[in-house]
């Protein structure tokens, strides 16, 4: 028989908000209700009957309330089929099934983000609550399990529209969410454990999802798995797609590199970015990194550092793009942007970077520490008799920023703290410088006295000699070739200043 009447309920939760109306409605339903310490005293505190967990068993909460329901005859009358063999079994113990488990277990993950106390923490490890969880959903052909107050709304529903009768689709459905809260559970607690650890098992769990219009094309599904307002305030536009998180992911990545400096603009397209440049102001920030490419910046993702002014938003208005990111906006400005239904606009909360990154491959999945390194003037070495002068030093910087979060190989071409070409995803270095003085070139941009940054050292000299016809005058790289010192020397004998910082940015 597919369709079970609920006849009996066991309910231990840590929060008891929202569990009134379900209480309410039990009692109309005439549910024997089983309870324990806190929650069973809220029950009381409604007027409706209950059993106490210790009456059930005969034995009481002991270890500080570690153990209350850890019994045979709780987890008998849970995991008990309802056939025969089983059902003798409960009438010679003189267990009592049980149809319907709700738990809310203790916030594990809450009291890690509040409190550093080891014993604290420990403390709110829950053991019976996600055995009751197991035990029920295991049991699903026979009870229903409600895991979370997640789940509130679905109890309420059958308790009222369906008085309490339950079909298998749904229990299974329950028992499904059940061990997504269960396995999430473990994982955060897993992770306490293995902190500082790297190797033993890949293991993560981001219970919310957004079910994506599709994924990198029509024919693929797509999901984000997160929480998009922790971070966001999504202002206006349309739904937020597959493409569109992944550049926002690289907009926000580069721009968080840039989130203490003077006012920065920043263009990407297919998550390299085609235009950045820092300023006295935003408008002027926003006027010199569409000048990097004005071509690529269409339909692009638009990212500030700053707050949007109107003066500034009415030149954005000007171009097509597909999302623009700021802190905040001035009033005229969102009035302004908001016109446009189809651009989404966010304001960022929160310059979040995850410390580990993954990604599936093959059969399984690799994971590293997030590239959060950016070096510093002091950190530069200079290993040229000439040193590069201290603007130099700030468009050396600033290139090898913008370097850092282009795809390799990458060169990037810098100049008065303004992207003014760059390659990226090429095959060679010396195709990637090429193609950054040929995207110079073709914007109009005078290289004579511009900077170079590579992502990664220079196996021949080559890149620095092109460098050097087109007119720059200084470059910052890793350095580690074996033929550094051919670079070097090249550069020497044509006025060039060379720095290294030891430390290559490759980005696949």
């Amino acid at each position: 028989m597919t369709s079970k009447k609920i006849r009996s309920a066991l309910i231990s939760v840590y929060h008891k908000d929202g569990l009134e109306p379900i209480i309410r409605q039990l009692q109309r339903l005439g549910v024997k209700i089983y309870s324990t310490g806190g929650t069973q005293r809220f029950i009381e505190g409604l007027g409706v009957e209950v059993e106490a967990v210790e009456q059930l068993t005969s034995y009481p909460s002991i270890l500080d309330g570690r153990v209350k329901t850890l019994h045979p005859k709780v987890f008998g009358g849970l995991l008990a089929r309802r056939e025969e063999g089983h059902l003798a079994q409960l009438e010679q113990y003189d267990i009592p099934e049980i149809d319907l488990v709700v738990v809310d277990l203790y916030p594990f993950e809450e009291t890690l983000a509040g409190t550093d106390d080891e014993a604290e923490i420990i403390e709110k490890i829950d053991i019976g609550g996600i055995a009751l969880i197991r035990g029920a959903a295991k049991n699903f052909n026979d009870v229903v399990v409600v895991p979370s107050k997640a789940e509130y709304g679905l109890l309420l529903h059958l308790l009222k529209e369906q008085d309490g009768v339950s079909t298998l689709p749904g229990r299974k459905e329950l028992a499904r969410r059940a061990f997504l809260v269960s396995s999430h559970y473990d994982t955060a607690i897993f992770h306490y454990f293995n902190a500082g650890r790297v190797g033993d098992a890949f293991k993560k769990s981001i219970p919310d999802s957004q079910a994506l219009r599709y994924g990198e094309n029509p024919h693929q599904e797509g999901v984000f798995y997160g929480r998009l307002e922790d971070m966001f305030e999504k202002i206006g536009g349309k739904e937020l797609s597959y493409n569109n998180l992944v550049d926002i992911d690289s907009a926000v990545a580069l721009m968080r590199e840039f989130k203490d400096t003077a006012p920065t603009f920043a263009i990407l397209k297919h998550t390299n970015s085609c235009g950045v440049a820092t300023r006295a102001s935003i408008l002027e920030a926003w006027t010199d990194a569409l000048a990097g490419d004005n071509v690529s910046a269409f339909g692009g993702i638009l990212i500030s550092n700053a707050r949007i002014d109107l003066a500034t938003a009415q030149e954005i208005d000007k171009i097509f793009y597909e999302v623009l990111i700021a802190p905040a906006f001035d009033t005229g400005a969102l009035e302004l942007l908001a016109k446009k239904k189809k651009r989404i606009l966010l304001r960022i909360k929160d310059w979040h970077v995850n410390h580990r990154s993954f990604k599936s491959l093959l059969n399984g999945v690799i994971e590293q520490d997030t590239d959060l390194k950016i070096e510093s003037a002091d950190e530069l070495k200079t290993v040229t008799r000439k040193a590069p002068a201290p603007e130099e030093v700030e468009d050396l910087l600033f290139a090898n920023i913008c370097g850092k979060h282009l795809k390799s190989n990458t060169i990037v071409l810098a100049k008065n703290k303004q992207l003014i070409g760059m390659g990226c995803g090429q095959t060679s270095r010396v195709d990637a410088l090429r193609q950054a003085i040929l995207k110079a070139r073709h914007f109009g941009f005078e290289l004579a006295g511009a900077v170079m940054a590579s992502d990664a050292f220079f196996p021949f000299p080559d890149c620095v000699e092109i460098a050097h016809e087109a007119g720059i005058t200084a470059v910052i790289q890793p350095g580690g070739s074996i033929k550094d010192q051919e670079s070097i020397d090249f550069c020497d004998a044509h006025g060039m200043a060379m720095v290294l910082t030891g430390v290559r940015h490759f980005k696949h």
